[in-house]
């Protein structure tokens, strides 16, 4: 094929992508996104078609700096991304809407701004900052039509998801992930919630009381079922790894959580879904997500069982 071939072919399949803004700068997500969708120093076995940035919102927020929006603002416009403090300029001509937010607390703020736009939303996590503006964005949501999924990227890995077909229905699981430090807010609901999705996947709904308490090493969460089912969730200080066991009468599987192509598995995902695909979560499940980590975080408070 003839360069200039090449490059006519190459600006079609441009042009049938879907154009995305990305709402927030404060999350590496904001740049790991569009590098798959669109560095052209990706590897190939991570890259992902079908959609691009074209435009990112940045404002301070007390998850990030100066310094690091003015280092990712440069790495976004080398791959064509727009970068603008003006929402009405980020939201101009786009197919649909990634929330890459960091610090949940503005996540309600910013859902209720997209969704005045009618378009398909991808909101990163956690869902929100309390289960109650959770519910709040389930309203806006529903009133306003607006198709949309949140999840963290550790519900779709690979390992996770061999587990849970082995094992089937699961009766018990324990998982583990970091717990990482909020620049404000609960550090609970902000970075545990990567493991408690991992938990959710592998349980289903159904959670009843949470039991947490805390250690030098981080947080331990034993979570009570309806039917009788136990999950338990181990957040460490300082351990970015993931990985858990499934659980059923019969068998039970291992896994330990391969991060390098998590980003990639999740992008596949949302494309999937802003091309008028069903919703990968439930929204039932992501509800649940949220009042795990809240029920988690006033177990630590209160040092008692707590129910959802």
């Amino acid at each position: 094929m003839l360069a200039n071939d090449t490059h006519k072919e190459l600006l079609n399949i441009m042009a049938t992508d879907l154009k995305l803004a990305i709402i927030g700068l404060d999350t590496s997500h904001a740049v790991h996104f569009p590098e798959r969708l669109q560095s052209p120093e990706t590897p190939e076995a991570q890259r992902v078609s079908g959609m691009r940035a074209i435009t990112c919102l940045k404002f301070p927020t007390p998850f990030t700096s100066d310094e690091v929006l003015a280092e990712r603002t440069q790495k976004l416009e080398s791959w064509g991304v727009t970068v603008t403090e003006r929402f009405d300029e980020a939201i101009a001509d786009v197919d649909a809407v990634l929330i890459e937010i960091n610090d949940p607390a503005y996540h309600l703020e910013y859902f209720e701004k997209c969704a005045e736009l009618g378009k398909p939303i991808f909101l990163d996590k956690p869902f929100a900052d309390t289960a109650a503006n959770a519910e709040r964005i389930i309203e806006i949501a529903e009133k306003k039509g607006i198709r949309f999924f949140t999840a963290s990227s550790l519900r779709f890995v690979s390992e996770l998801e061999d587990a849970c077909s082995a094992v089937g229905d699961a009766t018990l699981a324990t998982v583990y992930g970091p717990l990482g430090k909020a620049a404000a807010g609960s550090s609970i609901v902000w970075y545990g919630v990567h493991a408690f999705e991992m938990l959710e996947r592998a349980m289903g709904v159904g959670a009843a009381k949470v039991t947490a308490v805390t250690d030098p090493k981080g947080v331990v969460a034993v979570v009570e079922y309806k039917d009788g089912r136990r999950g338990v969730v181990e957040l460490t200080e300082g351990d970015y790894h993931y990985g858990g066991l499934v659980r059923s009468k019969d068998l039970t599987k291992p896994y330990i959580v391969d991060m390098g192509n998590a980003y990639s598995g999740l992008l596949k995902q949302i494309v999937s879904f802003l091309r008028d695909g069903a919703a990968p979560v439930p929204i039932e499940e992501s509800l649940e997500i949220m009042r795990l980590l809240d029920a988690t975080e006033r177990s630590v408070q209160n040092g008692s069982p707590t129910t959802l």
